[in-house]
């Protein structure tokens, strides 16, 4: 790796817990606002009995656990058990429908599926359709067949040390353009990332982490969790975002994560304020673009800088603004150190367009992927000739080496023969007074080939109209850029982690020029 890289060690995950609990086994690892508290000697405990659990069942090294359960203390324990036993985490989205369920069953033809015991009954027959016979079950409050298990069986002792290609679990991407595909994540890769952010957002083993996000994601999973326990730091664990949960529990933390949404509903209420936030050293924004007007609300209400990053499924962490030094709205930051990020032309070759400096992001490092499960040929296609991922986002890098997000190349607007990138027209939209957040896509047009669509949710008390919105934007963009329609929408589609879901919008508005 580039001698830039952290001094840490790139150790096996399931190492740190083991190294924490010898050398700080008090140490409160998890816990949760009921008191319940969980040590690094009672997490390295607790593993080694849900291991053998996993054991028991008839898991070995390398053979996949699909879980299905609510967030809880026993599902992050479950989690790591697996990492301890070396199976592969299948994380699935409990919100998702049956048929879903089934895919990701069929795909990836787990040893051992884990539901939530409320679900059980309901999806016994989906499970059977997929083939997957054993099932166990695990609830909120440590009940269920695996929980009972794991409390009547000796703890597995350490297997010894993994190899980093090995795998350590299958995370499904969101399928917007098709089935959902499964991410094929390495030892190597989570230990790497994690050991990167932990250096690079300044953890220590003093830090508290408030966790809201979902254990289905790669940032709730694996940034936050593998983050804090490669600095053998704290979380404290929330069944999900909550604002006035969020602001009680600000004091007694020192980091928060998440998703735009969370800031913009924090930003909501009255009582975020300096004095709220004033214990927290850093607040972490990922999943979704943040608007740069919410970073500078942030700023002004509490006086701090939210720090943006970028990452994705399929490489963990990429980029990050700094944690000393400017944290630019609107950017993504740097690439992390040990990763190489460059921009493609869009229509093959190896740089940048010169015109606008804007091209595809390709991404190289020990954070990228093994591939897309049982798909050699999505796999091949995903990966230029000499080794880079395509992330199919498009990009401008600065002269500082700051990465700015612009857009999808699925998303890119190409409106009579002009390219229109959607973020570009949002920040002008955005910046309305009165306009909450917008959405651009394209539909089909049969004189342009597609028009630019402009969805729009104005702020509490607005009454803008179409036509104000479209006058304002016209002083500020090039003709071809500005939208032939604003729809005023109250709420935009949005998937789990606040992306908003412009396949929706696309499919839902794509008749609008059809013959009439």
């Amino acid at each position: 790796m580039p001698e830039d890289t952290p001094a840490c060690r790139l150790c096996d995950p399931a190492e740190w817990i083991a190294r924490a609990a010898r050398e700080h086994p008090q140490r409160v690892f998890l816990r949760t606002p009921a008191g319940r508290a969980l040590s690094y000697a009672a997490l390295e405990a607790q593993t080694a009995k849900f291991a053998a659990a996993l054991a028991q069942c008839g898991v070995l090294a390398g053979e996949r656990v699909a879980v299905r359960t609510e967030k809880s203390v026993e599902a992050v324990v479950l989690y790591l058990a697996c990492l301890r036993l070396g199976a592969v985490f299948v994380p699935v989205n409990g919100a998702g429908s049956a048929s879903e369920f089934e895919h990701l069953l069929r795909d990836s033809q787990p040893r051992l599926a884990i539901l939530s015991p409320q679900d059980l009954e309901t999806l016994r027959p989906v499970a059977a359709r997929a083939g997957v016979a054993h099932l166990e079950t695990l609830g909120l409050q440590a009940e269920g067949s695996l929980a009972a298990l794991a409390r009547g069986v000796a703890p597995l002792p350490a297997s010894g040390r993994h190899e980093p290609q090995a795998l350590a679990a299958i995370v499904y991407t969101s399928g917007t353009t098709g089935l959902p595909k499964g991410a094929m994540l390495t030892r190597g890769n989570l230990a790497s990332n994690a050991t990167v952010l932990a250096h690079a957002w300044r953890f220590t083993g003093a830090d508290v982490l408030l966790h809201v996000l979902p254990l289905f994601h790669v940032h709730g999973l694996f940034v936050a969790i593998n983050t804090a326990l490669a600095s053998a730091s704290g979380i404290l664990l929330l069944p999900k975002f909550d604002g006035d949960a969020v602001l009680a529990l600000l004091p007694q933390v020192s980091v928060f994560m998440g998703v735009p949404t969370h800031y913009t509903r924090l930003l909501q209420d009255e009582r975020l304020n300096r004095e709220a936030t004033a214990r927290v050293r850093l607040f972490v924004s990922g999943s979704a673009p943040l608007l740069a007007e919410t970073h500078r609300e942030f700023s002004q209400r509490t006086g701090q800088r939210i720090l943006e990053r970028y990452g994705m499924t399929e490489t963990l962490m990429i980029t990050s603004n700094p944690y000393d030094g400017p944290r630019l709205p609107g950017s993504v930051g740097p690439p992390l150190a040990g990763i190489s990020v460059r921009l493609a032309r869009r229509q093959g070759g190896a740089d940048a367009d010169d015109a606008d400096g804007i091209g595809t992001v390709e991404i190289r490092g020990p954070n990228v992927f093994a591939g897309y499960w049982r798909d050699a040929h999505k796999t091949r296609d995903g990966f230029t000739a000499d080794g880079w991922f395509k992330s199919g986002d498009l990009g401008q890098i600065d002269a500082a080496g700051y990465l700015t997000i612009v857009g999808r190349v699925k998303d890119l607007v190409i409106s009579g023969g002009f390219n229109v990138y959607p973020r570009e027209v949002e920040a002008e939209l955005d910046a309305i007074a009165g306009v909450a957040e917008s959405a651009v896509f394209g539909v089909p047009h049969p004189d342009l080939g597609e028009s630019v669509m402009a969805a729009v949710v104005l702020g509490p008390g607005a009454a803008l109209t179409e036509a104000q919105i479209l006058e304002r934007v016209r002083a500020r963009l090039s003709g071809y850029k500005v939208p032939k329609r604003v729809l005023l929408l109250t709420e935009l589609p949005r998937n789990t982690m606040g992306k908003v879901r412009k396949e929706a919008l696309r499919a839902t508005y794509a008749g609008l020029y059809a013959a009439r």
